[in-house]
């Protein structure tokens, strides 16, 4: 497929801005615009996170912007430009390349977002959020066609996002009405046990995360932060390239975190 189109930076970033509600999302880092490059834009590279070798993958592929999800400038880091954060800054300034990152804002899109198209992946049907009250409303729960057992759901996850669950039991009960929220959600998963569910599954995992499955009785999966959040930058990708006749290239850079 050959792309001829271009669209002009701020007219991009105004509509990905309006279309993830960016200004109902505090954060714990900039959602939009970090790293201003080119005003035009014709190829868009895409990855979870902005990390040197997506940079290096968009230079290689001529890249006017990266698309992301894990952008830059969190809360509390360390705001000097040195060591790792300089080479990344360097390597997009020198190469002209804007950097767009979109965090809470793509994880909780009703289309886009990775807990919905996560959902799509593992075959879950989505019945909505499990509460306001939990994980301001990212947290969603819904139900697999059938019920599995634990062994099963592991492989089924395993199927679906290409590598294992890590499994804390919390019974031996089987599981259809689960709840998820994708990357670094384990601190979620108490409130989620006591809303009923058979399981919860996030990306990652906490030391007290074992007893509280245990103690409450609901089975927690772990299936990784990376793999839990890949879907949601690729709709979003795919959205705008067929929006605006763009190049956008998925780079999947293998992480087992």
């Amino acid at each position: 497929m050959v792309f001829t189109a271009m669209v002009k930076l701020e007219i991009l970033q105004e509509y990905l801005d309006k279309l993830l509600n960016v200004p109902e999302f505090p954060d714990y880092a900039p959602n939009g615009l970090q790293v201003e490059g080119g005003g035009e834009i014709a190829r868009i590279a895409v990855g979870v996170t902005a990390s040197l070798t997506v940079i290096e993958a968009a230079v290689a592929m001529q890249a006017d912007a990266i698309l992301v999800h894990h952008g830059y400038f969190w809360k509390n880091e360390n705001p000097c430009v040195t060591g790792i954060k300089k080479q990344r800054l360097q390597l997009l300034l020198n190469n002209n390349i804007n950097l767009l990152a979109y965090h809470l804002p793509l994880d909780a899109h009703p289309r886009y977002g990775n807990n919905v198209r996560l959902a799509a992946i593992l075959d879950i049907q989505v019945a909505g959020e499990l509460g306001k009250d939990i994980g301001d409303g990212l947290v969603l729960h819904g139900n697999l066609p059938v019920p599995m057992s634990p062994d099963d759901f592991c492989a089924h996850v395993e199927k679906k996002l290409g590598r294992r669950p890590l499994h804390l039991p919390g019974g031996s009960h089987q599981i259809q009405h689960i709840a998820w929220c994708s990357g670094a959600a384990q601190t979620f998963f108490e409130q989620a046990a006591y809303a009923g569910v058979d399981a919860y599954l996030t990306g990652e995992v906490s030391e007290a995360t074992t007893h509280i499955a245990h103690e409450a009785g609901t089975h927690f999966f772990a299936a990784g932060h990376h793999a839990t959040e890949r879907y949601g930058i690729q709709a979003l990708g795919e959205h705008l390239q067929d929006k605006f006749s763009l190049e956008c290239r998925y780079m999947e850079i293998s992480n087992p975190v």
